[in-house]
Parts: structure tokens; C-alpha cells; sequence
């Protein structure tokens, strides 16, 4: 109210001043120009100066962007400002331009509510306001705009519903409100407007069933409903809009089936997508009538039936997506689109598809990219010749029943990136001429019967991440070749085949590697000490061969290990006791070896259901579970003599030492009490002090209807003070160990450091409840918004499913959330008098606002440190804390700790790269389905830059899909991507810092949102 009245002030001054300023000026032109001078007034930046011809010294009808009337002098007809880069707000004063016409404010940063004035405007026609942040409801008089031919809301923060009077607009031609926060359903109203062409209603959260009314819209080109919870069945009478063109109903709850006349009722049909919907019955082969037809998009339903047969007389065909159905069928239809001289996409993975690979697959055209027919019934052989394939990335023919020899040619596919034949029965010999395909970073061909040598050649595919030979019958040494492409990060598997000779030395040029898996082959000799350089392996399976000696202290280095299997081999000696230092060790089976001497009871050794020993006669000790004899020591006089001599001299020693030792602890004790006398004193005038009494009350006793979360250290609590501030409770779990450092930590860290990405404590409680047990919490300003992890990962059960389903965080939101978690992370490590690292940043630690702005909390683990690197290490010293145990959560942890290194700045680089991947890809680092083959680094490495938009979070590829002409999402992603694996690089010195991360994640802002005025709609 206060900016309105303001400009309304301002804006009479300036039409006061402009009387005397504008020779000629005409008092009937004042109107116009006073509302365009409160436009200017409400713009805050203007960063191409576009409104600087906007001064008194020039008529109001030469300024830039504005048309006026010929034949009404001084009248503004056009207000056209596109791609501007103006921000503010959009005043109400532009109902005063009554005879505006076009209004085009399109790719700019305009926010807040779309004035109700503008109902005002009874001449205007094309209204377009795309591609900005405008939040509210649609105004509710744009009915009043009777002559309204364009209505272009897309890509702002509409919300409420769609009101039913937009449809008493009679002359619209064009109704785009997609990329909103739209909810309700489809008003009925819309079947009104009866010179609609173009209806956009895309990626909001509208529900219901789509009214038959709609079928009324005779004039209909565009039809847009894609990405919303639309249910029920499409009304038939809009298959008989004979004008459709775009029919995109994809990511909703659809059902039914598609007439059988489809394709003759919609003869100019172009695109096609209804995908992820559960739409039945047969893919209508009426569809090759519309001949105009470039892409069936309708995977992930429940189709049936038999594939079209004469695909081939859509000679524009560019892409075919029908995988994840129920199709049963031939491969005849492939005869057909050898006539596609523009297909680039064909996916029918995970049918029912049967029969042979014909021969015209050699004839597909060569603009192909990406073919996949996995997961079906074909059998056959592969054909010869696929020279003509030369283009094709992607090919995938995994779990089939193909048989036969890979043909010489297929070295022919230079272009190939990723190749997939697992899972069928080939057999011969593996090509020496796949190693042609220097740009295949993937190759899977386990579960085969491929027999002879492992060519050589592969070691000329240097690009390679991912290497799955196994389960063949594969004879031979293992090619040093091979063991140098230090390329391999994520799985090297040559295991189940019949390989024999040593391990080259050559394995310690896997520096990159995750899993090494060479288990159950007929490998001998020792395992080379090279294998120590092999710094990332998290899981090594050698079990099932024939290694002898001792197990190699060259293992000590490899901290990161999760799996560890030399079972089934010859190896002897005692059990190394480094591996109970190993503290990611998950599983360890050293079983039937011929290991001797006593079982550590040490880290992994403590959970018996983590490890095997059995088979090896001569272990003794152990956890009792294991069951192992006690391991005896021999006793004779003499030993026993000299061990009772031995004792004496030790006994009185100890007690000289324990003497001085008292003396030195009663010094320190006193030295204590002074110091944390003096910490508690200092932490007490820090905060506001509350009283646990305020505290049960504010909680209604800590009881589960105020519960918000549970974390390692304690609980949080939702609660109201007597003050009446609502605010979050966390309590320390003093039971836990470490909980009392972690509360002290947080305190000192909180009580020093201020920052608007920072969570900020408001009070601490240090008191002791009604059961005399101590009981210390820290409050913290209550976030309305939760943490990120509810937005990333939302609960869906229960009472919360409707909640959980409407949670979704857009491109933006996102990248501004990131933005905000990397300014507070730098400010932590350069904005404080002594660095500060984090120690334990993941999505449930950052929490956001009302307004969605990040902030960065639980310093339980926050350590400060000194800023001095080291070049040898790559990691900081942290001066005062001389810890080396793990700290973090698993899968955010830098892998230095895992290998014993001190916490650094380092490490919260690496798991701000963790967090950022699992912010755009929406898989948690932990996640099952990444097995033993993939990390999240390694996962989205693998896919960048090709398959970005393969990985994304479908949240964001569904934003993305529904307007596949622009590029600019795609190139946004792909430049996150790449600074969440530049952060999260191996070794510590390779890793981005927060600086450099900030200034690329500006510039992607600033590029996607050139991009959004250049290119929207």
C-alpha cells in the first residue's frame, strides 16, 4: 500500500513538472504518459538502459518501446518491452492506457500480481507476459478484455485456479498458462471460446477430468494439457478437431484408448505425446494417415497388440518412443521405417517383441542416435552389415536370446558411445575391431557365451568408464592393456570366465576405479603391491581363484572399501589388522583361505553377519559369535617363571606411573573447571537462556504431534514460547556419545558466525528435567518450509500423500537453493576470522524459509580450522582438532576420510558436489539402484554430456519435455552437472572450491534466463 501511494505521489510531481518540461505538451496526453511514468517508477533494474529514453525532454510516443495512435495523437497503442532484462513490478497505473492494443512485457523479471486494473484495458488484444515471476491469481476481470485475442501467461508463479470467466472472451485465439502452479480443474467455460487455436495448459497441478465441452473448440490446433493429474478418459469429440496438429497429454493419470480412426480425424497431426499415462487397447494403425506425423511419443502405458505396419509412410518420422508397453509383435515394422530418412529415436525396450533382427536393420537411416530394443523376446543372429549405422550412440540389446558371432562390422559404429548386449547368448569370439570405437565410454557383454582371448584392442577405447565382460567363457591372460586404462571409474568385471596367469602390475593404473570384480576364474600369484594406488576402489572381489601368500599390506591404503572378498583362494599368514581400520567395510569373507593366528575384534570384525572366516582351520579368537576356539598360549616353568618376573617389574612400574599421572590429573582437573567455568559462562551470555519448563510447555510436553524430525544427535521439535514465537526445538540425546561435544560445537560455531544462508539459534537450555537427568536443546528460528529433503525426496504415505505428491522444487528454486547453500558454505570457509568446515551438509541439514531461501544448519560437526594447505595432501590443517575418524553421513563423506585424512575445507566441497547431483537428478548417493557398478560422481559423469536429460530428476526432464524446440533447459542442467562432479572429484586439490562454484552457478542463472527471454513463447 505504502509503494502504491508513493508512485501515485510521484507520479502527480512528474505530470506537474512535464506541464512546464514538454513544449506542445497537450493536456488530454497526460493520462498516457502519467501511467507510463508510474511503469518506469515500479521498474528497479534496467540493466540495457532501455528505459532511459524515458525523460522529460522527449514526447512520451518516442520513447523506446512505445507505439501511439495516428489517428488519436498522444494515445498509447503498444507497450512492447520483450527481453528487457526490467525487474519490479507491474503498476496498476497501466489501466490507465486506455487504448493499448498489444501489450508485450515477455522474458523480463516482472513480479508480484498481475494488477486487476488491467481489466480496464477494453481495446487490448494480445497480452503477453511469459517468462517472468508474476505470482497471485489470473485477474479475475481479464473477462471485461472482450476483444483479448492473445493470452500469454506461460513460466511464471501463477497459482489458484483457472476462473471460468476467461471463457466469455469471444475473440481468443490463444489461452497459455503452462509452467504455472495452477490447481483445480479445467473450467468447462473454455469450450466457449470458439476461435480458440491454441490452448497451453501445461506442467501446473490441474485435476480432474477434462471437460467434454472441449470438443467444441472446432478451430483447436494446439492442444496442450501435458504434466498435471488430469484423470479419467480424453472426451472422443476431440479426436474429431480435425486441425490438431500438437496433441500432448503426456505425465498425467489418463485411461481409455485412442480411436481406431485417429490418424483420418487428425490428418495434420505432427506430434504425438501421451506418454507415462495408463492408457490401454492397441496403437491405432490409422496413425500412418497423418502424414505430417514426426514423433509417437506414448512409452510407459498399457498398449497391447501388434506395432503399426507401414510407419514408413511418415517420411518426417524423427522419433518412436513405445518402450515400457505391452506390445507384442514382430520386427517387421523395422522393414517399414527404413523409409524414416529422419528418424534420430527408436526406444522399445521392455515389450513383448519377437522374432529375428532382419536384415533391413542395416538400412535404418543413418541420422539414427539412439536404438534400443532390450528386455524382449528376439533370437536370431545380428546382422552383418551395419555400416549405415555409423551415427547411432546408443545401442542396446540387452536381454535378449540373440545367438550367433558379433559380426566383424560392428567396429564400423565409430559414433557409439554406449553398447549393450548383455544378457543373450552370443557366442565366438569378442571382435578385435570394437576397439574401432574410440568414443565408447560403456560396454556391457556379460551374461554370454563369448569364448577365446580378451582383445587387446580394447585398450584403445580410452574413453571408457563402465567394462562388463563376465559370465562368458573367456580363456587367457588378462591384457595389461586393459589394466591401464585408467579411464575405468565405475566397473571393471571380468569375473566368471576362465582366465588365467597373474594380476598384472598394471592394475595400479586404476586409480579411478570403483569395483574390481575378477572372482571365480583360474588367476594365480601374488597380488601385486601396485594395487595400492588403486585409491577409489570401493569394492575388490577376487574370491574363487588361486592368489597365494600373505594378504598384501599394499591393501592399507584402500580406506574407501565397502566390499572385500578373497574367499576361495590359497592365502596364509595372519589376518592383517588394518582391516579393522577400514570403517566403510561392510563386508569382508576371507573364508577358505589357509589364514592362521588370532581374529581382530576390532571394526568390522564386531558384526559377525559382515564377515566370514570359516574354512580356515587355523583361525582362533573373535567376537564369540564366530565361534572359534580361544587362542592358547604355551606355558612351561621357565616361561612361566620369567612371566611372573616380567609382571613384578611391570606391576611396580605402573604404580610409580599411576603416582605421577595423579599428580598431573588433579592439576589439569583444576585447569578444567576454570576453563569450562569459563566456556559455560561465555555460552550463557551468549544466548538468551530458557528454561526447560518453557520449553515443555512451548512443545506441548515433546510430544509426537510437535515432532519434525530425528537426527543423530537428537530430536526437533516444533514449538510456541510463552512470547508467542514459534520456533524449532532440538534436543540432545546426552545418551548418545558425542551428543555433549556436538552441543557445545553447534553453540560455539552458531554463537560466532551470522549469515542470511545460516540457520540462527535464538536460545540455548542447559538445565536438568523433572527426573533430575541433564537436558540441554538449542533453539533455532522456526523454517515454514522444511528442510530440503522433503522437497527432494517427499513421503508419500499415509495422510501425507496428497502433501507429499504437490511438493516440487522448479529449475529456479532449485539453482537459487544451491546459489544460497554454496554462498554460506564460502562464507563459513573465507568469511570468518578462522576457517570454519561444515562436516556434515546433506539435504535434511538444509533447511528453507518462507520465501524458499536456503539455510545451512546442524554445526554439530563443525570444526574450526586453520587455513594452511599442504601440497602433498591436498587437505587443510586443522590446527586444533586432531581427529581422523570418518565425520559426515555416508555417501556425502569425502572419500580422504575413509583413508584417515583430517576434516578440510576440501571435504565440504566434495559434498556440496554430492548434494547439488542428488538436487538435479533427485537420487540420493545411497540409493539401491546404483548396485555395485555406479556412484552418484560416477552416475552422472557417465551420462554427461549426451544423456543429461536421461538422469534428471523427471520432475525437471517433464519441465523440460514439454518444450522440446528449446535447448536452453537441457544446457542449464548440463552445466550443474558438471560443477557438482567438478566439486566432487576424487582427490581433494582437483575439487572446485565454493568461489569458483558460486560464480559458474551465477553465470548458468544469468544464461538461462537470457536464454528464457530470447526463446519463450
Amino acid at each position: 500500500m505504502g509503494k502504491q501511494l508513493f508512485l501515485v505521489l510521484n507520479s502527480a510531481l512528474l505530470w506537474w513538472w512535464s506541464s512546464f518540461a514538454v513544449p506542445g505538451a497537450c493536456s488530454q496526453n497526460q493520462t498516457d504518459r502519467l501511467a507510463l511514468v508510474s511503469f518506469k517508477n515500479a521498474i528497479h533494474e534496467d540493466p540495457f538502459g532501455v528505459l532511459s529514453s524515458w525523460n522529460d525532454s522527449t514526447n512520451h510516443c518516442e520513447w523506446q518501446g512505445v507505439l501511439c495512435s495516428k489517428k488519436h495523437p498522444g494515445r498509447v497503442t503498444s507497450l512492447f518491452l520483450r527481453s528487457q532484462g526490467l525487474s519490479g513490478f507491474l503498476s496498476p497505473h497501466i489501466g490507465n492506457l486506455s487504448f493499448l492494443r498489444i501489450m508485450v512485457l515477455q522474458n523480463n523479471s516482472f513480479h508480484g500480481e498481475i494488477p486487476q486494473q488491467i481489466g480496464n484495458l477494453f481495446r487490448l488484444r494480445h497480452l503477453i507476459l511469459s517468462n517472468n515471476s508474476f505470482g497471485g491469481p489470473v485477474p479475475s476481470n481479464l473477462s471485461r478484455c472482450s476483444t483479448l485475442r492473445i493470452l500469454n501467461l506461460v513460466d511464471n508463479q501463477l497459482v489458484e485456479g483457472i476462473h471460468s470467466g476467461l471463457g466469455s472472451l469471444p475473440r481468443l485465439k490463444l489461452l497459455a498458462l503452462t509452467k504455472n502452479n495452477l490447481i483445480g480443474p479445467i473450467p468447462p467455460s473454455i469450450g466457449n471460446l470458439s476461435l480458440l487455436r491454441k490452448l497451453s495448459l501445461g506442467m501446473n497441478s490441474l485435476h480432474g477430468e477434462i471437460p467434454e465441452k472441449l470438443s467444441r473448440l472446432e478451430r483447436l490446433v494446439f492442444f496442450q494439457l501435458s504434466i498435471n493429474k488430469l484423470t479419467g478418459e480424453i472426451p472422443p469429440g476431440i479426436f474429431n478437431i480435425s486441425g490438431i496438429y500438437t496433441f500432448a497429454v503426456s505425465v498425467n493419470q489418463l485411461r481409455g484408448s485412442f480411436p481406431y480412426n485417429i490418424g483420418t480425424t487428425l490428418p495434420s497431426l505432427s506430434f504425438l505425446g501421451a506418454f507415462d499415462n495408463m492408457f490401454t487397447g492397441t496403437i491405432p494403425s490409422s496413425l500412418t494417415n497423418a502424414t505430417s506425423l514426426r514423433g509417437i511419443y506414448l512409452k510407459k502405458n498399457s498398449f497391447h497388440g501388434p506395432i503399426p505396419k507401414n510407419l514408413g509412410r511418415l517420411k518426417g518420422l524423427e522419433g518412436i518412443m513405445l518402450d515400457h508397453n505391452q506390445l507384442q509383435d514382430d520386427l517387421s515394422f523395422i522393414s517399414s521405417i527404413a523409409n524414416c530418412s529422419n528418424l534420430e529415436t527408436l526406444l522399445m525396450e521392455s515389450n513383448l517383441i519377437h522374432g529375428s533382427l532382419p536384415r533391413s536393420i542395416s538400412n535404418l537411416s543413418t541420422t539414427i542416435t539412439r536404438f534400443s530394443l532390450a528386455d524382449n523376446r528376439i533370437h536370431g543372429t545380428m546382422p552383418s552389415t551395419l555400416e549405415n549405422l555409423f551415427n547411432l550412440s546408443s545401442w542396446d540389446l540387452g536381454n535378449n536370446s540373440l545367438t550367433g558371432r558379433l559380426p566383424d562390422s560392428i567396429g564400423a559404429l565409430y559414433s557409439l558411445q554406449t553398447l549393450s548386449l548383455a544378457g543373450n547368448m552370443f557366442t565366438g569370439e569378442i571382435p578385435s575391431s570394437i576397439g574401432n570405437m574410440a568414443l565408447l565410454y560403456l560396454l556391457d557383454l556379460d551374461s554370454n557365451n563369448f569364448q577365446g582371448y580378451i582383445p587387446q584392442s580394447l585398450g584403445n577405447c580410452k574413453q571408457l568408464i563402465s567394462l562388463d565382460l563376465s559370465y562368458n567363457n573367456l580363456i587367457g591372460s588378462i591384457p595389461v592393456e586393459i589394466m591401464g586404462l585408467s579411464s575405468l571409474a565405475i566397473l571393471l568385471s571380468l569375473a566368471h570366465n576362465n582366465l588365467n596367469g597373474s594380476l598384472p602390475w598394471q592394475v595400479g593404473s586404476l586409480i579411478n576405479l570403483a569395483e574390481l570384480d575378477l572372482s571365480y576364474n583360474r588367476l594365480t600369484g601374488l597380488i601385486p603391491a601396485s594395487i595400492g594406488g588403486c585409491l577409489r576402489l570401493e569394492r575388490l572381489h577376487l574370491e574363487a581363484n588361486s592368489f597365494h601368500g600373505q594378504i598384501p599390506q599394499a591393501l592399507r591404503p584402500l580406506r574407501g572399501l565397502q566390499e572385500l572378498d578373497l574367499s576361495n583362494n590359497n592365502f596364509s599368514g595372519p589376518i592383517p589388522s588394518f582391516l579393522a581400520e577400514f570403517s566403510l567395510l561392510q563386508y569382508l569373507n576371507l573364508s577358505f583361505n589357509e589364514l592362521e593366528g588370532r581374529v581382530p575384534e576390532d571394526g568390522v570384525f564386531l558384526n559377525a553377519s559382515a564377515i566370514s572366516v570359516s574354512g580356515n582351520r587355523q583361525l582362533c579368537g573373535g567376537v564369540p559369535i564366530l565361534k572359534l576356539p580361544l587362542c592358547k598360549l604355551p606355558r612351561s616353568d621357565k616361561s612361566f617363571t620369567t612371566r611372573t618376573i616380567v609382571i613384578s617389574v611391570v606391576g611396580v612400574s605402573l604404580l610409580c606411573l599411576a603416582l605421577l599421572f595423579l599428580s598431573i590429573y588433579c592439576y589439569r582437573k583444576k585447569k578444567q573447571t576454570t576453563t569450562d567455568a569459563s566456556t559455560s559462562l561465555s555460552l550463557e551470555h551468549q544466548f538468551l537462556r530458557i528454561s526447560y519448563e518453557e520449553l515443555l510447555r512451548a512443545t506441548d510436553r515433546f510430544s509426537e504431534s510437535t515432532l519434525i524430525g530425528k537426527g543423530r544427535y537428537g530430536t526437533v521439535y516444533k514449538g510456541i514460547l510463552d512470547s508467542g514465537v514459534t520456533v524449532a526445538v532440538k534436543v540432545l540425546n546426552l545418551m548418545q556419545r558425542g551428543a555433549s561435544k556436538s552441543f557445545v560445537s553447534e553453540c560455539r560455531t552458531l554463537g560466532i558466525i551470522r549469515h542470511r544462508n545460516l540457520v540462527k539459534i535464538l536460545s540455548v537450555c542447559s538445565s536438568v528435567d523433572f527426573h533430575g537427568n541433564d537436558f540441554k536443546a538449542l533453539i533455532y528460528e522456526f523454517m515454514a518450509n522444511e528442510s530440503l529433503e522433503e522437497w527432494l525426496h517427499p513421503v508419500t504415505i499415509g495422510r501425507d500423500d496428497e502433501r507429499g505428491e504437490s511438493k516440487n522444487l522448479r529449475l529456479m528454486q532449485r539453482l537459487n537453493i544451491a546459489i544460497d547453500i554454496a554462498t554460506a558454505i564460502e562464507y563459513l570457509h573465507k568469511g570468518c576470522p578462522l576457517a570454519i568446515v561444515h562436516g556434515d551438509l546433506k539435504p535434511s541439514n538444509v533447511l528453507l524459509d518462507n520465501d524458499m531461501v536456503a539455510q545451512v544448519g546442524d554445526f554439530g560437526l563443525a570444526k574450526v580450522i586453520l587455513a594452511m594447505s599442504t601440497k602433498v595432501t591436498g587437505v587443510q590443517d586443522q590446527g586444533n582438532s586432531t581427529s581422523t575418524a570418518v565425520r559426515g553421513s555416508i555417501g556425502y563423506v569425502p572419500p580422504e576420510y575413509g583413508m584417515g585424512h583430517k576434516v578440510s575445507t576440501f571435504g565440504d566441497a566434495y559434498s556440496y558436489g554430492i548434494l547439488l547431483l542428488e538436487m538435479f537428478t533427485g537420487k540420493r548417493p545411497t540409493e539401491e539402484d546404483f548396485g555395485h557398478h555406479l556412484n552418484l560422481h560416477n552416475f552422472v559423469q557417465m551420462a554427461l554430456p549426451d544423456r543429461a536429460m536421461d538422469i534428471v530428476d523427471l520432475r525437471l526432464w517433464s519441465e523440460a519435455s514439454a518444450q522440446q524446440q528449446e535447448s536452453k533447459i537441457r544446457d542449464c542442467i548440463i552445466s550443474v552437472f558438471e560443477v557438482g562432479v567438478a566439486c566432487s572429484m576424487e582427490s581433494p586439490l582437483d575439487r572446485m572450491d565454493m568461489t569458483e562454484a558460486i560464480r559458474k552457478l551465477c553465470s548458468i542463472k544469468v544464461s538461462y534466463e537470457t536464454k528464457e527471454r530470447r526463446t519463450g513463447k
